[in-house]
């Protein structure tokens, strides 16, 4: 597995991954400081993920056209531009609400032209997919871990600003990782892009096992994945402060550990049964904030959550990543992907104007209950319940 390549790719991830680690709880510190409340939370969290969910198909097209190193190395550097420029506005003032989603957006949309091109990349820098993307998930929960509690007491030292500043740094850092790796994969596209697009959506739509998750999860990012951080961020800080957020994220982080690890390990023969099953842990979350729990009994739900969540994301990919041809990586994981995210904006919009007709804890009670059911309904699917995992 550890191939020079990879090596590469691993440090260019774990490095770019702790600023990036930063981010949500410096934005939800940052809005809440800045006097936006859970709505700017909202609202800047949806900047970024509906230009990345809303771009990302063309970004799998363009990817087969320029090749994934280029196109990552060229996201990397201007995500780097922009988080520089977003520690200005934040260091030399109060930046005005428009000023950061826009600047958010581009990050964005800088994502959707790197994403892509990760899966596509995997499989060709090394033979143990399955052990890769593991090694990869528990390092950026190594950094989940860490980055949350440290943006947490910093901005109380230091302020929003520097730790954009770090971000910059980490995305500068991990495209210099891109530029250094020896593999070259030629670029495959030569037809226009509608007829790319129209046979990837042929190569996701032919899979019931893809498609059938990925409808789940567009009403998992409107009721679950959408409200989680900013509802979840006014009622921690709210109860304990700003600096317990942090800890609360950073436990979350401690689990993805765990269940990266346990991914290292255990090769389930059916990957997506095995993934459903531990996402039911991934309900400890919302239900531990919606019940205002004392502050240990929530780090104790993100443990559980960030374990059952980091074990499904690595069966996932694995199974992506193995069962779907590599000329047609790309563009599928495109769909998956924009698929998986284009309603998480819709949910992070709407989460402070519904809060505030049902309350937080309301909310993030319905958001327990649909993670239980989006559990069962996977299981219920045959074609999820029996994919069998790639051995070879």
């Amino acid at each position: 597995m550890w191939t020079r390549d990879f090596g590469l790719f691993f440090a260019a991830r774990t490095i770019s991954m702790l600023g990036s680690s930063m981010m949500p709880v410096a934005i939800a510190l940052g809005m809440h400081e800045a006097g936006y409340g859970a709505t700017g939370v909202g609202l800047a969290l949806a900047s970024w993920m509906l230009p990345m969910a809303g771009l990302i198909l063309f970004g799998g097209v363009i990817t087969d056209r320029f090749t994934p190193r280029r196109m990552m190395v060229a996201a990397d550097v201007i995500r780097a531009v922009v988080q520089t420029l977003t520690a200005v506005l934040f260091l030399t003032g109060r930046p005005v609400l428009w000023q950061i989603l826009v600047l958010t957006a581009i990050t964005g949309a800088a994502a959707a032209m790197y994403t892509p091109g990760v899966a596509g990349t995997i499989p060709r820098i090394t033979t143990d997919v399955q052990r890769a993307n593991a090694t990869l998930r528990v390092s950026e929960a190594i950094m989940q871990l860490a980055g949350p509690g440290l943006a947490g007491l910093l901005v109380g030292f230091i302020g929003v600003g520097m730790l954009y500043a770090a971000d910059a740094v980490g995305f500068a850092a991990s495209a210099a990782c891109l530029l250094l790796m020896r593999a070259r994969v030629a670029a495959t596209a030569q037809e226009p892009m509608m007829v790319r697009l129209r046979e990837g959506w042929r190569e996701f739509r032919s899979r019931t096992w893809m498609w059938s998750v990925i409808l789940i999860w567009v009403i998992f990012g409107i009721t679950l994945f959408g409200p989680l951080i900013p509802l979840g961020s006014t009622l921690v800080t709210g109860m304990y402060g700003q600096a317990a957020y942090g800890l609360v994220m950073s436990a979350g982080g401690a689990g993805t550990i765990l269940g990266g690890l346990v991914a290292m390990r255990l090769r389930p023969a059916r990957p997506l049964a095995a993934g459903a099953v531990a996402m039911f842990l991934f309900a400890a979350q919302p239900l531990t904030m919606s019940l205002e729990a004392d502050l240990w009994v929530i780090m104790a739900g993100f443990v559980l959550g960030g374990a059952g969540w980091a074990f499904w994301s690595v069966m996932w990919a694995t199974s992506v990543q193995t069962q779907v041809p590599q000329e047609a990586l790309n563009r599928v994981s495109a769909y998956e992907i924009g698929g998986s995210t284009i309603s998480i904006p819709i949910g992070q919009a709407l989460a402070g104007p519904v809060a505030g007709l049902f309350g937080a804890a309301g909310v993030l009670s319905v958001s327990t209950v649909v993670a239980l059911a989006g559990c069962v309904a996977l299981l219920a699917v045959p074609q999820i319940r029996r994919l069998a995992r790639v051995t070879a």
